[in-house]
Order: structure tokens, then sequence, then C-alpha cells
């Protein structure tokens, strides 16, 4: 049976990868190997703007880095003097997949443990190689939405009263976090560029017995004041988020608004008004606090996003579902837990991966290799692969890298090379394969880092999930269907 698989999938791949929205681009010259330009892996001074048209729609806005020039936080070389160490990178981006892992298997996350310690190393590192969008938090002063007036919400606070402009908050997307928050700020400036919730008269912050407050489970912190707590620990460092569970206006764009929009308040972070990247996240689990749960009578209960090739470039994010998805999109099925099943793996996205192919033959592996199934994550930079297919993928990769000197192992990125005095180097490809032949292959900016290393690492052993990591997301515009069942890939498309 395995026999016949390897003979059939070669096949199938020529068709999957020559005529599918995950196949070459036009403008490579080479049939199985594709040429990585170092240079553009450099930090660069300047924004150069979306390298491909962007979707416009009504729901969709810029995605960029934090720390990189697209961002309106950018500060040049300071904000480049920010960026961690690779060593610091992947302790941190470790810590991360724990965390996956745990909710991946049932595993039980306790909300209300965890470090005290503020959130000052992940403001300033790691969230660097995530992906942040900018939107706007309270009550605008032109123009009037049409809210849907919640039960937990005063009746005659229907959002449509004057007051002062809404702000710009830059917020990281987190595919595995459930609870939208923002940092709380209060403000003295007469324009005051963070969120002060008393500036907002459309702002609410939720009863201890209102309904919001009862549906927040593992996240709920008790009472202050008659207003409800929560609480939301880092999957990064054990850092805390916490505050009062409240809501207000969140504008995606000058078309788009949500009424009453849920989300903590935060007050726990030291960081607050320095002057930071990021004001917060944008949580996009699958939990009912989530941005997508919240939308899902507008939006269908789905999103997309697409990280750009480079840290000077533009991707996108949008709400809903793309005009012609099954026709541009490689589709897979989202995996659901079995009835009864553990809640804490609901937060995370998992498909079914079945091969890797390098240069278009597929790994040697038995399927058994790939049974855990695999988590796609925003927050996780490096990809992992059960130790079976890792293993494999290495050898295959460090043969046609033959011509390449090696460099020693940094931390768990055991293929490395010195490219000193290289500027393009022949890869080559690399191509993952989900359940229902979607077949999705890695842009070339996602299969070295800077450093010269494979960036994908091992997991312990088989019986963990994958993680698809954000650095070999890149170009791809990944859509979580989750209305439909089904998460979809498109290659070339930021």
């Amino acid at each position: 049976m395995q026999a016949a698989m390897v003979v059939v999938l070669p096949l199938l791949l020529l068709l999957l990868l020559g005529s599918s929205p995950t196949g070459r681009a036009a403008d490579d010259e080479h049939e199985e190997f594709t040429v990585l330009d170092l240079s553009s892996l450099k930090p660069h001074a300047a924004c150069t703007g979306h390298r491909v048209t962007p979707p416009h729609n009504g729901s969709w806005v810029p995605l960029y880095r934090p720390h990189g020039p697209c961002s309106p936080w950018f500060r040049g070389a300071a904000a480049r003097a920010k960026l961690p160490s690779l060593a610091e990178l992947l302790r941190q981006d470790r810590l991360r997949v724990r965390h996956i892992h745990r909710k991946a298997s049932g595993g039980h996350v306790d909300e209300s443990k965890g470090s005290r310690k503020e959130p000052v190393t992940v403001e300033e590192t790691q969230v660097h190689h995530q992906a942040a969008i900018s939107v706007q938090w309270g009550t605008q002063s032109m123009g009037s939405f049409q809210q849907t007036r919640s039960i937990d919400r005063p009746a005659a606070d229907d959002g449509t009263s004057g007051g002062p402009p809404a702000v710009a908050q830059t917020v990281v997307l987190d595919t595995g976090s459930d609870v939208p928050w923002v940092e709380c700020v209060p403000c003295a400036l007469a324009e005051c560029p963070y969120y002060d919730p008393a500036r907002s008269s459309t702002y609410f912050a939720f009863p201890c017995n209102s309904t919001a407050c009862k549906q927040l489970g593992p996240y709920a912190n008790g009472c202050v004041n008659n207003q409800c707590q929560y609480r939301v620990v880092s999957s990064v460092d054990g850092s805390v988020s916490s505050g009062t569970y409240s809501s207000d206006v969140l504008t995606i764009n000058s078309g788009n608004s949500i009424a009453s929009f849920k989300f903590g308040c935060n007050t726990q972070s030291q960081n607050s008004g320095d002057g930071g990247p990021t004001n917060g996240v944008m949580a996009l689990g699958r939990g009912a606090q989530s941005l997508t749960a919240q939308t899902s009578s507008t939006y269908g209960d789905a999103f997309s996003y697409c990280l750009p090739q480079k840290d000077y470039e533009k991707g996108f994010f949008k709400i809903g579902v793309p005009s012609g998805a099954a026709y541009r999109f490689a589709m897979t099925p989202l995996l659901r837990d079995r009835p009864g099943g553990p809640t804490p793996s609901a937060t995370v996205y998992r498909v079914r991966m079945v091969a890797v192919t390098v240069n278009g033959q597929p790994l040697n592996v038995a399927a058994e290799a790939f049974a855990a199934g695999t988590v796609v994550d925003s927050v996780t930079v490096i990809t992992r692969l059960p130790l079976t297919v890792y293993g494999a993928l290495r050898a295959a990769f460090r043969d046609r890298m033959a011509g390449y000197r090696r460099a020693p192992p940094q931390d768990e990125l055991d293929t490395c090379y010195d490219l000193t005095g290289v500027r393009l180097v022949k890869l080559p490809r690399i191509a993952l394969v989900f359940d229902g032949n979607a077949a999705v292959e890695i842009d070339r900016s996602g299969i070295l880092l800077e450093n010269g290393c494979l960036a994908i690492a091992a997991n312990d052993d088989d019986s963990k999930p994958a993680i698809l990591g954000n650095t070999q997301q890149k170009t791809i515009e990944v859509l979580h269907d989750v209305g439909g069942g089904n998460m979809g890939f498109r290659r070339l498309a930021c």
C-alpha cells in the first residue's frame, strides 16, 4: 500500500503544483529548484507597500510587522535595535509550541494561574515576527453606527451619541487565543494616541451578573465594583493580561464597524502608554469571545490573512469568505473534536497533513507519522514536524544542498549553512500536502532564516501535532472558513 502511494503521489503533485492556486511562480525559471535572494531577508528602512494588489473589499485591512517599516510605530534604527536574538526568538517559540500542543491535545490551560511577569519581553522581541493590523477603538466623532443593542447593555446607550474620535490601535493577530484585549490607558493628552475608556461615550463595562461575564469560563477573574474581570495568561512567556471585561465600537475600516464588541480592557501591563509597537491582541480562536465568533452573523464565521514575503512589505487581513474561494483556494477540511471531547483544543485550527514533498518527490514516511494532525498557527514562527517526518525532510534537504558548506546547529535548528559571500541560494522546493488533495508549496522566503538555517524543526516524537508556523505561511492567503468547516490556501496572494 505504501509503495503504491509513492508512485501515485508524484503524478498527483505534478497536477496540483502546476495548475492549482498552490502552483509554481510564473517567473521562476527552475523546474525543481527555486532561487532565494538572501538580501530580501535583511531589514530595509522603507516600506515598499503591497507586492500584489490586495483584494479590497468592505472588511479588508492592511497587515504588517509591528517593528517593520510598514508599521505606524516604526522608529527606524531604534525599532530594529529591539529585534530579538535568534536564541531568544527560539526560546519564546518553544514556549508557544508547548502551549499549542497542550491545547491541541485537550490539556487544560489554567488561566487563573501563571507568572505575574509583565509582557515586556513579548512586546519588544517576538512581536516583531507576528502579523499586526491597525483598527479603530471607541466612538467616532463623525457619522453614526447602526448597532444592535445587547441585553447586557443599557438600551439608551446605542452607540450613536457623539464623542471624541476613535483611536487607531495596533493589535497582533492570534489564531490560538480566544479573548481580544487592548491596553486601557488613562491619558491627559488633548489627542490621546491610546485607548482611554473614559473618553469613549460608547464604552461599557459588563456587570458581574451579565451573560457576557458568565460566558467567560476559564478566562473569568472575579468581580470588582460589580464589574466583570478577565484574565488571560500569555501563551508566549506566561505574562498576564487582566482587567475589566468590556465592550465598545470596533471599526475595522471606515465602512465597517462592530457594535458592542466584547474585549478585555487591560490594565495589568507596565507597557501601557510607553510608545510600544502594539496595543493588544486580536483573538481569532474558535472560542465564543473571539472576533470570528462575535462577527459570525455578519461575515459567516470566516477570516483570512496573508503574511508578506518581506518585512518591509504589506500583507492583508479580511473577515468573511472571499468570492470564488472554492475555485481559487486549495481546500482541506478542518478537524473537529469528538462529541463530548475536551474543550480547550477547540481554540486552535487543525487540519490533516498527509505528505511532504521535496522537489515533487514525497518523503518515504508511513501515514501514521501524520496521525496527530497539523495546527495552523499565526503566532508560532518556526514550523514543527513530527520527528519521523522531519528526519526524512532533513535528509532530503541536506542531499539537495550538498553544494553548500554546512554550519554548526543553532538550538533546535540543526540544518544550517555558511552562506558568507553568497547572495543567490538555489533551494529545493518543499510542499505540504493536506487531506483533500490540497498541496501547498512553501514560498522561497519561508525555507531559510537569515542565519542560513532551515526554518523548520522537529517535535519530540510523532505523538504531538505538527504546527505550521508563520514563516512558512508567507505569501499564502490562509482562509479559515469555520462556518463551512474548511481551511484554504492560496499561494502568491501577497
